[in-house]
């Protein structure tokens, strides 16, 4: 499975607008199985506040659906699957309250996103619960990735754990590679 950019329909007349942001059935016939077991919901108060990089050594991985409920943010997803031709790419798309866009990010895949704008809430499902014993990260600004942060010259703000993650290239990684590289982002209209 690769990472996948859905947009959910709404819905809209004078009041305003009604969205599914998950429908089993419909995520089921692109190819997503997920059993979401909880969801998270984060409230980053400054703009360029750069939660991640962020994943879970199996057998705890996690798969995520990531929506923004509340202004905007660069979310990205880096394909840690060894084996996969694709081991260490990135994608990236922004995420906001305005445009309804949700990334889907399968397990195996690492995790983080910058904040745009002040006061952003982003809400996400995961299929698996938090495991503090298979709590990884990668450093956000690490030259091997190549990610490109839009930070316009600021620094971001950092928890003191995300600013002293390890190097790309110091880990072991073993997530499975399941035959589907990492692609260009396509939106899917669900």
């Amino acid at each position: 499975m690769t990472v996948l950019l859905v947009r959910p329909r709404r819905f809209e007349d004078s009041r305003g607008w009604f969205s599914e942001s998950w429908n089993r059935a419909r995520f089921e016939a692109w190819g997503i199985s997920a059993e979401f077991s909880q969801d998270n919901h984060s409230l980053s108060r400054a703009r360029h506040t750069l939660r991640g990089i962020h994943f879970q050594t199996p057998p705890f991985a996690q798969a995520k659906l990531v929506r923004c409920v509340r202004g905007r943010i660069w979310d990205v997803a880096i394909d840690l699957r060894a084996a996969s031709p694709t081991f260490g790419q990135s994608v990236a798309a922004e995420l906001s309250a305005e445009n309804g866009d949700e990334l889907f990010i399968p397990r195996g895949y690492g995790h983080g996103f910058l904040t745009l704008e002040d006061d952003c809430e982003v809400i996400y499902k995961v299929d698996a619960p938090y495991a503090p014993e298979a709590d990884g990260g990668i450093i956000w600004n690490d030259a091997t990735l190549g990610i490109a942060w839009p930070l316009d010259g600021a620094m971001p703000h950092l928890s003191d754990k995300d600013g002293h993650l390890p190097a790309f290239t110091s880990l072991a990684l073993d997530f499975a590679y399941d035959g589907n590289p990492l692609r260009p982002l396509e939106r899917i209209v669900q």
